[in-house]
């Protein structure tokens, strides 16, 4: 008896074993064609924008139908705010670090075209907001978030809060004499002029 139910706590254990294996197995293979997938819809900028586009907008029709979850939005609201002006900022801030490598901009129009750096590159932007509308449509279907609030106000605060910071960082550009973008600007190589776009890679 002893015998018979030790082999079957055995067997027990090995098919424990073998289903924790088997589930590490398939999410380590949907780890994988996500990040496939991801890395294959880096080229597609505009594609990628336009689903975030889409995204949002079913986000905002969402609250817009329940009448609800405006804490959600306006913490997303502020999220998306911050992840912008990090978008917006030089990799290396020039009132507090001193440049390397070049990864300036040029300030005079007989120095060497340099391309704007970001500190949140176009990719992770788009891809932590539409992560965070993702996420916050998900607990739109939560009633524990739906807390009873006076939204004008937020959207007041929010307002507020979006001219103000953008009003630093405007300054902040035009201090240090530097623009966010490097979409339209000429490039010279010797025989040919190449037209810089941060959306897609410089050849020559």
């Amino acid at each position: 008896m002893n015998i018979t139910a030790g082999n079957g706590g055995a067997g027990g254990g090995d098919e424990a074993v073998h289903t924790s294996s088997a589930v590490t197995n398939w999410s380590h293979t949907v780890s994988q064609r996500y990040q496939y997938l991801l890395d294959k819809s880096t080229p597609y900028v505009r594609h990628r924008w336009i689903g975030f586009g889409v995204a949002f907008f079913i986000y905002v029709l969402r609250v817009s139908f329940v009448q609800g979850y405006y804490i959600i939005t306006y913490g997303l609201g502020i999220y998306i705010l911050q992840l912008f002006i990090t978008f917006l900022s030089p990799q290396v801030d020039p009132e507090f670090e001193e440049p390397f490598d070049g990864l300036t901009l040029p300030t005079h129009g007989s120095e060497e075209f340099r391309p704007f750096v970001r500190r949140l590159p176009e990719f992770k932007f788009w891809y932590s907001i539409t992560k965070a509308v993702c996420l916050a449509f998900t607990l739109t279907f939560f009633r524990i978030f739906d807390v009873p609030v006076f939204w004008p106000i937020l959207l007041f605060y929010w307002i507020v809060l979006f001219v103000a910071t953008m009003r630093r960082q405007i300054m902040h550009m035009i201090k240090h004499r530097y623009v966010p973008y490097s979409f339209g600007k000429r490039r010279y190589t010797g025989r040919k002029e190449v037209v810089v776009d941060d959306a897609s890679p410089v050849t020559t």
